[in-house]
């Protein structure tokens, strides 16, 4: 399995995020992928190759133009006023107010966002970029006969809408990589989104959408973040009714409980018999992630891998949460092992 990383995503690092009211370091830090590497590597899981350029078209095939362009110029504004330290939302619209985009970056801040989770610093935008890139060179190694590839994005992508960031995401990874698969002619896609979180953007960007399959196995929102999307009676609309599943699972779900959601989130992929599938790879169900609630255990991972695998569809892995840095290269590199040998 072809391993695609790029060191530019070391640009994002000094970020912070609101966390219980406080502003801390963020949980989403470089370290995460410095230790997945280690395990990947020191398993020899597969080569790691480097990210092709793609340019935005793909990118914008998914986003709003107008959402891309104030990510590509939002720390350029935010120093021009002589503020030389990380750029935080901190003003958000409320349900009647009017959706225009402000003159000030500290209005388009809020109005391109809906949480304090996406921290922007000087290399943000390119590690964005090249994250995007990452997906895309996933893209091109399936559509040319790899059975399973490994897209090492960061930041993570899967709760950023079509013009909205969040959640510690900017551009929809998985998103971007499902479009560029349809666009190259797939007739079905399905994205397994096996994160802590519920993957809302995947959701929100495919809600109405018959060609892709969306599969989330996530905490209960009435629990937890995001809080307001992703409960099971939201099945999609209009031509993609019937294209949307969520799994919602209550705080403390070991991998019995999680294990059965996976069963049946494959159910439903099966039914789709998608030409290619996509996992938004989140290892945050481990039992010790610092700000999740599931029970999962390293070896489940290696179980999970081998689930995946039994649906024989040519996959790829898109990179998403998991916070537990001296874990997170065992949990994805189980993942990975047990899809190999599944």
């Amino acid at each position: 399995m072809k391993i695609i990383h790029s060191p530019r995503h070391l640009g994002h690092s000094g970020h912070v995020e609101l966390m219980n009211g406080q502003v801390v370091p963020a949980f989403e830090k470089p370290e995460r992928v410095a230790m997945i590497l280690r395990a990947v590597g020191e398993r020899q899981l597969g080569p790691f190759v480097d990210p092709q350029a793609h340019g935005l078209d793909p990118v914008l095939k998914v986003h709003d133009a107008d959402f891309i362009r104030f990510l590509s110029t939002a720390w350029e504004l935010w120093t021009a006023d002589g503020r030389d330290f990380p750029a935080l939302p901190s003003f958000w619209k409320a349900p009647g107010m009017r959706s225009i985009e402000p003159e000030s970056i500290d209005g388009k801040l809020g109005h391109f966002s809906f949480d304090a989770g996406c921290c922007m610093v000087a290399g943000t935008w390119d590690a964005v970029q090249a994250g995007a890139d990452i997906a895309l060179t996933g893209v091109d190694l399936i559509s040319s006969g790899e059975k399973a590839a490994f897209a090492l994005c960061r930041p993570p992508g899967h709760h950023a809408h079509a013009g909205t960031m969040g959640g510690y995401c900017f551009v929809n990874n998985a998103a971007v990589a499902a479009q560029s698969f349809i666009d190259r002619g797939a007739a079905r896609v399905a994205i397994l989104d096996v994160d802590y979180h519920h993957g809302n953007g995947t959701q929100s960007i495919f809600y109405a959408r018959p060609d892709v399959l969306v599969c989330n196995i996530h905490a209960d929102p009435m629990q937890e973040f995001p809080y307001f999307l992703g409960y099971a009676d939201e099945p999609g609309e209009g031509p993609g009714e019937g294209f949307n599943a969520n799994f919602p699972l209550r705080w403390g779900t070991d991998y019995e409980g999680w294990g059965a959601a996976l069963d049946a989130a494959c159910a439903r992929i099966e039914a789709h018999a998608p030409d290619v599938m996509l996992v938004s790879l989140g290892v945050d169900t481990y039992k010790d992630d610092p700000i999740s609630q599931f029970k999962l255990d390293s070896p489940d991972y290696l179980k999970i891998g081998a689930r995946i695998a039994k649906l024989a569809r040519p996959t790829l892995f898109v990179m998403e949460g998991g916070y537990a840095v001296e874990a997170i290269g065992t949990n994805v590199a189980n993942t990975l092992e047990g899809f190999e040998q599944g």
